[in-house]
Parts: C-alpha cells; structure tokens; sequence
C-alpha cells in the first residue's frame, strides 16, 4: 500500500500519542492505599497495649474540640503571615502567633502544588498521584477515607463556603454550603464576600460542628498581578480582620461549653514570584498552618517559633481533635503541641492509634516491612507502653511513672517519623507493565519513521508500507503469540494493579496486535534500508553529496537537546538551551548569507541568490514533480561573477542584515520574561496591565469572522478552477485569526513577542528562506527551534506554575469550563501553534505541492524524537530525587507539544490531499 509522506508520518504520530498515553497511564498511578479503603468500613479502634494488666481503652478518645473552624486562605505563603507581610497588614493574627494561645506552623505541600490535590492531601492525610493537577480542572467525588467522611458518618454537621471544589470532592456531606468557582482569576472581591456574608449569621447559631470557609480571592490576585501587588496588602488585612471576628465569636461561646473550640488557618499552597503555583518552589510548597484555641495557653515568657512539617499531619490531628478514626491512608503523623497539655496516659493513646494506623497501611503496600526501621520502632514503643500501663494501674503516680511515659512518648514520635517518612517514599507504584508496552509502541513508531526517511523524502514523496505482508508473515503471528503469553503470566502473576490487565481481552489483544504489526513493518523497513544501502555502497564513488554546516548545526543541536533532557537542571533551565539553539541558528545562517555573497576560491560566486523569484514557482525544480520537491533546488545555472548585482539596493541590504536583525530580537526577547528556576527572580521589562471584557468579546467575533473566512475559502478551493490561490488566501486567513486571538489572549507586556515573532517571520521567509533556496527540511526544522524558542520567550517553562490561567478567561464574566481550557491552552503554546501554522501557510502559498507531503513528515519527525527519548530517560530516572518536582511536568509539556505535532501533521496531510485533488 502506498502512502504520501504526511499520510504516513500523521498516522505514526497519532499512533504514538496512543502509546505516550499508555505510558503516561502507568507512570502516574494512583498512590498507595489501604486495601478497604473505599468501604469506609468502622473498624475497632486498637486496644491499649497492656502488659499482663486488663485496659479499658478500647474505644475511640472522646473529642477535644466542641468545634472546628477552618479558614483555608488559597495561595497563603507562610511569609504572608510569619514575614514583613504578617506583621504589616494581619496584626491580629501576628499576635496569636507570638503571644496567643496558638501552636503555629511551616506546612510543606507536596508537588503538585494546585488545589484538588492539597484539599485531599489536608484531608486524606495521603499524598495525591501528580496526574491530579489534570484532574484539578473538574474535581471528582472523592471516595478515599477522609476527615469529612469519618465526620459525617459520626453525626458531626458540617457546613462549607467558598470554594465549589469541597463541593465536588464531597458531595451530599454538608448541611449547609454555598460553592464559587476557583478559575475565574478576575474577580478578587466578590468571591470572598460571598463567604463572609454568611459569618454573621453561622457564628451565632449552634447547629454545626466544623464550618468550612475557603477564600479564594488572594489565589486570583496572585494569577493576575502577582505577589508584590498592593492588592495583596489589603487582602491580608480582610483576612486578618475574617480571623478576629471567628476568633472572638468562638471564645464568647467557649463559656458556655465545657470543651474549647479549635480555629485552623492554612493555606492550600503557597504563590510563586511570578504569582502561579503548581511546581515546587520553595515559595509554592511553604505554607502557613495556625492551630488556635483556648486550650493551648502559653505561660508568661514561652515563645513558640514556627516548626516545619508537613500539610498531611493535620488530617490525622483533625481526627484525633474530633474523636474520629484517622483515615486509612494518611501518611502524616499527630501534630503532638496539639495534645501536649493532656495527661501523660491520653498523649500515649493517641500516639498509639497513630502509629498503630501507620503500621497497617505499611504492612499493606511493603512486602518486607517488617524490616523497615519505623515497623521495628513501633514495636518497642508498643511493649513499653504495655510496661507503663501495667505500671500506672498498679501505682498511678510515682517519678519512676513519669520518667517511663517519657521515654515511651519519645520512643512513639520517633517512630511516627520514621514510618511517615517511609511512606511518603512509597507515594506511588508505578505501573510497570503498561510503561513498557507504551514505551515500546513509541520507539517502534520513532523507528519506522526514521527508517523511512530515504522514501518519504524522496521525489514522489511516497512509500511502500507493508501492511499486508506483515499481518499475515510468521514473524507476526509468532510476536502476537508471544506476546499474548507474557500479558496472561503478567496479569495471573502481578500483586500489582496493572492498567492494560483490567482492560478487556479484546482491547487488549488489539494492543497486542499493533506491537506485533508495527515491529513487522520495522523489519520490512530495515531489510528494504539495509538492500538499499548494498546498492549505494557500490555508486559511493560518484556521490559527492556532502553535510553543509545548517545540517550538521540541525543535527547537533537536535542530538543536543535530547540529551540535555537527562539532567534536571537542564530541565528547569530548557529555555537557555532553545535560546542558544535560535542564536546559534541565526550566526549559521549569517555565515551562509556572507559565503553566498563573497566569491568562492575560483573567483566564482558560491550560488546565485535570487528575493524575486523565490518560492513561487519559478524555479523549474519546483515545477516538476519529476524533481525532488524536498529540496527548494538553488538556481545553480547563474553565471554572474557575483550574486550581489541580483538584487536591488535595499533588498541586498536587507538580506545581509536579517539574521543580525532577528538575532537581536531574540536578544530583546529573552529580557522580556524571566522564567526558569535560577534567574526567574530577576526583574524582567514585563508589566501588568488589565483588559476590557467588552473589547475582548469584540475580538472575539473579529477571530470567528476571520476563521469561518479562511475554513470557506479551504472549502472552496475543493470545488473552484483556481482552487490553489483560493486555498492560499485562506490558510493565511486562518493565520492571521491565530494571530489575532493571540494578540487578545498573551498578557499585555507579551504583545511584543507577538510583534517581534511576526517580523522574523517575515525577514526569514523573504530574506532568508526564499534566497537561500533551503530545503523543506530545513525551513520546517527552523519552524520547529522558533516556535519551542517563542515558547519560552513567552515566559513558560518547564514549571506548571508558569501556566497563565488568567487568559482563560479573558473576555467571560464567568466560568466556562471548555472554552477556558481551550483559551488556556492557546495562549500557553501560542508560539508553537503560530510557528508551525505560518510553516503551512508559507509552504503552501511558496512550494509544490509534494513538499507539503516531506513537511509533514519532517515535522512528525523532529517533533517525536525528543518524546520518545524522554520517555526512555524518565523510565530510567523514575526513582530520582527530583521525579515529581522537575521530570514529571516536563512530561506532561513534552505530551502536549506531541498533541500539537499530531495535529500539524493531520492539518499537511489535508492540505496534500486537497492539492493532490485539484
């Protein structure tokens, strides 16, 4: 069967996206759990340990608190409250901290750092799978045990305000709630008064045991104007003021109960410098945790500094402080200030439960763990607290008591620690299976593709692909069945849940079919390389093709990035390898420009340059379909002795000061938008400025109008005699409706990476492309540098914090869920989607019609190569230290920047089969 080239490479890529998401199912499991956990069963509370002498403590401790208030400030930085901030705009609760009666904390948040997941994480006590932050977007029911739940099943009344996520994540658990939607960044005010406005009335009444209230107005300044803001001042203080009025409601009421309540103040995460969060920062992942209430008095003179620990403690201090089992998969341990003023008896009760918890979800995810240090621990402080028991009921107050308890308590903590930590590093089990089926469909799609180079570029832009001879060959049906075996021994054999066994036999034999189908075309193409590369070996001598320096550069610089994806600083610091990549690009093409120019050794020019003809068609090369179409062919029959008397005044000058004109852009650009990790903190010659939501919607039908224009002309082409012009006019409608959708949606201070990105596109297409007569190649590979260089010049990065969500709202005054991705989305990969949207309009409207067909094929190929590399190089780094903070996003971006390959790729291959219709 034979295939165009960009038929061929679209179909292998989405065939990989297919495989990259295998993968990408089995590198992001779901964490550790308890295997009843989504029963939510009431087991017996663990007994007191008790050496010889009977206990009564069988049950579960009474409640500390009457009740819990929790204030959730999102995007709480622990410096907003503990720093300068604090002590500026939040008095009040300055003074808690340093003379009240408060226990005060430094909370880490665990990557990733958006709100879903530090919700459960506060109230499962488990640290959530990194695939959350996709899941963020639309936060579904959560069926993990958890703080709510275990309330709610005990009869406590619980009533939430603020934001819709408590609602999703718990349905049907409030008496009383009133949701806001978290994504809409514009509104600061409102968002928070909508929850406010019920103080007045809940703190009077009787008839609730924990009042949730999530504030979300500092999280949205932080998106649109980041953390030096002056809104940030003012939002602080209404925080502190909402803290006061709570505060003093609860104490009032204090005396007329006999437990005290407890205030919590928190933040889910923190903000980074750049006012995004999602990453690991220590900016983003430090956070505020105040614990408040009557019962932590300080004497005169005791002064309580922060302590460092982490945000899943407070599921299992919560549970405590409300006579509640403590979920099931928390891997946080007691906050032990919060029961430090209790008898010495009640302190080893609680420690216990909480080691005793520990231990079973240990024993359930580690099959050696009775050799585990924590596992060890716990049991030396179990037989110690039978010793203790036995003693204090034999004698119930004695030095020898005290000291014993003491050291049993030490010996407990010691081991909570030990056992959290334990856990924490087991957070997930990769899905090892499905990583390697997926990591195999990728490499065998990246080989065919680079197996078939020499067909798909060649001159008819087509190639043989075997698809009937495989399916019905030996070699396939032995794969297949080989195959077939090791998925039943995997699956009857794994303790391990694994993605690819819980699918259907039959899905999971067509998995096993395309292995077995692509691997047979993977030889067919290598025994057609291998006979073809025997005949050339023997016409060597008379080729004399050689590597200019523009390939070797694309080749080195390709190899290059690849490999600088194997350290994570490199990572964190991409943006600096693009930047050099595009400056070194624009030094070559200088050097290829002046060579042109300047006559050669034999006083004869090195080529003949030509702005005129261009790509139009003039050149016969691109004429004839006989003649390779991949390479835009110089006109090598000038005989001027030199090429500068072809071109006029101006248009000379400006082809020798192009690259120098685009290198310093570049140059511009990259002061425009500090981003990384290192540098991110430096000023940049960004500002913030606000936009109209009437203009945008303005806009909005401009970019319609603009696209439905282009998407008829397309149309048209099909049916019209002058279908080509027709067909150019509107691709580059189509891109001038990206560009003007990006020029809404990219932040005020961005818009001259618009503008400079429009004009290198132009001095490259006129002055560089068109007289160097480059290649398809070439010209798609530069497409390719810019458009992941512009990615950055933007002020991405490998951070998710880096994702401006504040365009997805642009021109909304509320929600909505599918266009705010989309826009999202847009304006994030706003330089790949116009780089690689200006290669088909200029090659469409410049070249014949076949090199759509090699840029299709081209694009599919430089666009897979760094995928299915660093898939092999997160595989083998999945234990590294920074797994989850720096390679896990870089994951995720490389699988979209894939999706945008995927989609180029579809977009050539219609493009080529209008052409080859009309």
């Amino acid at each position: 069967m034979r295939l165009g080239s960009g038929t061929f490479a679209a179909c292998c890529v989405v065939v990989e996206v297919l495989g990259v998401v295998l993968f990408l199912r089995g590198f992001f499991p779901a964490p550790v759990r308890s295997s009843s956990s989504s029963k939510h069963q009431a087991e017996p509370p663990a007994p007191e340990p008790s050496a010889g002498a009977s206990s009564n403590w069988t049950k579960l401790p009474p409640p500390l608190f009457s009740k819990v208030v929790i204030v959730l400030i999102d995007a709480l930085r622990d410096d907003f409250v503990f720093g300068s901030k604090g002590v500026k705009f939040m008095p009040y609760t300055t003074y808690l901290v340093e003379k009240g009666a408060s226990h005060s904390f430094v909370a880490e948040a665990k990557p990733p750092t958006v709100t879903m997941p530090r919700i459960k994480a506060l109230m499962t006590g488990s640290v959530p799978g990194f695939i959350d932050v996709v899941m963020n977007l639309n936060s579904p029911a959560l069926l993990e045990d958890n703080v709510i739940t275990q309330a709610k099943a005990a009869g406590k009344r619980i009533i939430s305000y603020g934001d819709e996520t408590w609602v999703k994540l718990f349905p049907k658990h409030f008496v009383e709630y009133d949701g806001t939607t978290s994504f809409f960044v514009s509104d600061y005010t409102e968002v928070d008064e909508n929850v406010t406005r019920h103080l007045d009335k809940v703190l009077k009444r009787g008839d609730w045991d924990v009042l949730i209230l999530h504030y979300l107005g500092l999280d949205h300044i932080g998106h649109v104007s980041g953390p030096s803001s002056p809104l940030i001042g003012r939002k602080l203080s209404e925080m502190d003021g909402v803290l006061m009025k709570i505060h003093t409601a609860l104490l009032s009421e204090e005396r007329e109960t006999l437990l005290p309540s407890l205030l919590v103040l928190c933040g889910d995460h923190g903000m980074s410098e750049t006012g995004g969060h999602g990453a690991s920062s220590t900016e983003e992942v430090s956070t505020p945790l105040l614990l408040v209430s009557s019962a932590f008095e300080r004497k005169p003179g005791d002064i309580r500094h922060p302590k460092h620990v982490q945000q899943t403690d407070l599921a299992a201090t919560l549970a405590i402080g409300l006579g509640l089992p403590i979920p099931k998969n928390s891997v946080g341990h007691l906050l032990f200030p919060a029961i430090e003023g209790k008898p010495m008896r009640e302190q080893l009760r609680f420690l216990h439960l909480n080691t005793v918890q520990l231990t079973k979800l240990l024993q359930e995810n580690v099959p050696s763990y009775e050799k585990e240090p924590g596992f060890e621990q716990f049991k030396i402080s179990e037989r110690l607290h039978g010793n203790w028991i036995r003693l204090y009921l034999e004698e119930n107050n004695s030095e020898v008591l005290f000291n014993l308890g003491t050291k049993v308590r030490r010996q407990y903590l010691d081991a909570l620690k030990t056992l959290s930590l334990s856990l924490s590093r087991q957070v997930a089990q990769y899905d090892v299976y499905s990583m390697v089926v997926g990591t195999v469909v990728v490499l065998e799609v990246l080989t065919l593709l680079l197996l078939s180079i020499p067909q798909a570029l060649s001159s008819k832009a087509e190639l043989e692909v075997p698809l009937l001879s495989p399916v019905f060959s030996l070699l396939f049906y032995l794969t297949f069945l080989v195959l077939s075996a090791v998925h039943v021994i995997v699956c009857t054999s794994t303790e391990s849940s694994c993605y690819l066994c819980s699918l259907s036999w039959l899905t999971a034999g067509g998995v096993m079919v395309l292995v077995s189908a692509l691997l047979c075309a993977v030889v067919s193409a290598l025994t057609k390389v291998l006979v073809r590369g025997k005949l050339l070996s023997k016409n060597a001598a008379h080729s004399n093709s050689r590597w200019s320096e523009l390939d070797l550069l694309i080749l080195l610089g390709t190899l290059g990035h690849v490999l600088s994806l194997g350290a994570s600083s490199f990572i964190e610091e991409e943006h600096q390898t693009w930047y050099f990549l595009v400056s070194t690009l624009c030094l070559a093409l200088c050097h290829d420009i002046y060579r042109n120019y300047l006559p050669g050794d034999d006083c004869e020019p090195q080529r003949c340059l030509h702005v005129e003809g261009g790509f139009d068609g003039a050149t016969p090369a691109l004429q004839d379909k006989n003649t390779s179409s991949a390479v835009l062919e110089l006109n090598r029959g000038c005989k001027s002795p030199s090429s500068l008397g072809t071109l006029r005044g101006y248009e000379k000058w400006m082809v020798l000061a192009s690259p120098w004109v685009i290198l310093t852009c570049c140059r511009l650009l990259r002061s425009l938008n500090q981003t990384g990790v290192q540098w991110a903190h430096r000023p940049d010659l960004g500002h913030w400025l606000t936009r109209g939501i009437l203009e945008a919607r303005f806009v909005y039908v401009f970019v319609l109008g603009i696209l439905f224009t282009g998407t008829k002309d397309l149309l048209k082409s099909q049916v019209v005699a002058a279908g080509f012009t027709v067909k150019t006019v509107g691709l580059w409608e189509l891109y001038s409706g990206f560009v003007l959708l990006a020029a809404l949606l990219l932040r005020p201070h961005n818009l001259p990476v618009l503008v400079l990105s429009l004009l290198i596109q132009t001095l490259m297409a006129k002055f560089v492309w068109k007289p160097l007569r480059h290649d398809v190649a070439k010209v798609t590979v530069m497409h390719y540098w810019f458009g992941q260089a512009f990615f950055y010049f933007q002020g991405n990065s490998n951070n998710i914090a880096t994702v401006d969500i504040s365009a997805g709202f642009v021109g909304l005054d509320t929600y909505v869920e599918i266009p705010a991705i989309f826009l999202t989305a847009f304006a994030t990969y706003a330089g790949p989607v116009l780089w690689a949207s200006h290669l088909v309009s200029f090659l469409s409207s410049e070249a014949s019609s076949s090199a759509l067909s090699h840029a299709g094929f081209c694009y599919a190929l430089i666009g897979s190569f760094p995928v299915s590399a660093y898939i092999i190089l997160v595989t083998s780094l999945r234990y590294h230290l920074f797994i989850w903070s720096v390679f896990s996003p870089k994951l995720l971006y490389e699988g979209m920047h894939l999706l945008i390959t995927a989609a180029v790729c579809v977009f050539f291959t219609a493009m080529d089969q209008t052409n080859t219709k009309s």
